[in-house]
């Protein structure tokens, strides 16, 4: 059962092991809603993300002889490195099963903190399954990611922290995957003041909690797709669902396409790295019908690979038509080139590719394709290239842009 008196205890438990993630007032967030928006940047924390909270407070609860035979988890991301830090801090042995795709650098990090790393099926839940198993076979206490009542407990330390700093916040926005952060912040938040509004977000893509509440009980999706990995589950805990049920206000979903524009907003005017699932709360501010409100998005994470990042970048600037790509058709002969260059040019624009296709038509002195990538500042620079283009003759056409 979720106590206040176990939240107290959490709360100077997790101090240990827990970086100080004060709220930053954004300014940009607050201009673009109409509200006075905090961020509860838990990204900071040493393994990443918030997990370590949850994790550690478990771990504290177990008798010596629990830790003397280890614990076990199954994670591809952020609660694996928890458990792995949490127990080294402890002195406890840990095991923890990941699957086979999970990426070197999130395996190596587990093992810096020395987890005993496993690697173990395609997908989640045959990592899981094979931890299960494990635990049965050598005593292991399994900790599970987010369906415990101990984790939830250590994550609701964030309301906490939040509340004792901004004791008047109206409305505190956390990402939803599983449900263990929303069950710890939603229940601390309202045994402390019930006029806080605690809204889950979801994936639309993973949106598990949110079919599970219109259902009355935990459903199982049928697949997940969203970039939002952190926050991919079929099905919310089971033990954890008759809090949300009571203390949860409601659930906002979230596209992807939302998440890579939240990015972008991040990284320019906060400096922050953030991974899909942590930007969650960013993105739903804009679904958020309220103004003039004190609200907190708490930034869940930060672990997100180079290679993701550098696609979520392009993919943002091409959304932003801070890069887009022209066709135009222009005759095969010496100095074509140069005069739609030129034009470009004159407006500022910066080529960044050129495709040349003569193929296009069987009359090559008539056409070819010339498909041009090029930088600029924005939708109203963009558009002023493209009338440029138009003035001299061509007929541009803005197509997909392929970097």
């Amino acid at each position: 059962m979720l106590t206040l008196e176990k939240f107290e205890e959490a709360s100077e438990l997790v101090k240990k092991v827990t970086q100080e993630t004060k709220l930053v007032y954004s300014k940009y967030l607050s201009d673009q809603t109409g509200n006075r928006v905090y961020l509860k940047p838990e990204n900071m924390q040493a393994t990443g993300a918030y997990k370590i909270r949850g994790a550690y407070y478990r771990i504290s609860t177990l008798t010596e002889e629990e830790r003397r035979r280890g614990m076990i988890t199954a994670s591809a991301g952020n609660h694996a490195q928890g458990v792995a830090y949490a127990a080294q801090e402890l002195g406890a042995k840990a095991v923890v099963v990941m699957p086979t795709t999970t990426p070197l650098m999130k395996v190596n990090r587990t093992k810096s903190y020395g987890a005993e790393v496993i690697l173990h099926g395609d997908v989640y839940d045959e990592a899981c399954e094979y931890a299960y198993k494990l635990a049965e076979e050598h005593g292991y206490t399994f900790i599970h990611p987010f369906d415990d009542l101990g984790v939830a407990t250590g994550q609701g330390t964030i309301a906490m922290e939040i509340i004792k700093e901004l004791p008047l916040v109206d409305y505190i926005l956390v990402p939803v995957g599983g449900g263990g952060l929303a069950t710890g912040v939603s229940t601390l938040a309202k045994m402390l003041n019930p006029n806080i509004k605690v809204i889950g977000v979801e994936p639309a893509g993973a949106n598990c909690l949110q079919a599970s509440l219109e259902a009355g009980e935990p459903v199982m999706l049928p697949g997940v797709n969203t970039i939002a990995d952190g926050t991919a589950v079929k099905r919310p805990g089971e033990k954890i669902f008759p809090y949300l049920q009571k203390n949860l206000d409601g659930i906002l979903t979230v596209q992807d396409d939302e998440l890579i524009v939240a990015f972008l907003d991040m990284v320019e005017n906060h400096k922050m790295i953030v991974e899909n699932s942590g930007l969650l709360t960013v993105a739903a501010l804009k679904h958020l019908d309220v103004k003039n409100k004190k609200i907190v998005s708490v930034l869940s994470g930060g672990n997100m690979d180079v290679i993701t990042m550098s696609s979520v970048v392009q993919f943002g600037l091409i959304q932003r038509d801070r890069i887009f790509t022209v066709s135009v058709l222009l005759p095969d002969k010496p100095g074509e080139l140069v005069r739609v260059s030129s034009v470009v040019a004159q407006k500022q624009g910066n080529v960044i590719k050129l495709d040349h296709n003569q193929f296009v038509s069987t009359n090559r002195n008539k056409a070819v394709e010339l498909k041009i990538t090029m930088e600029a500042f924005g939708t109203e620079h963009k558009n002023e290239i493209v009338q440029a283009l138009e003035e001299q003759g061509y007929k541009p056409r803005v197509i997909r842009a392929n970097l």
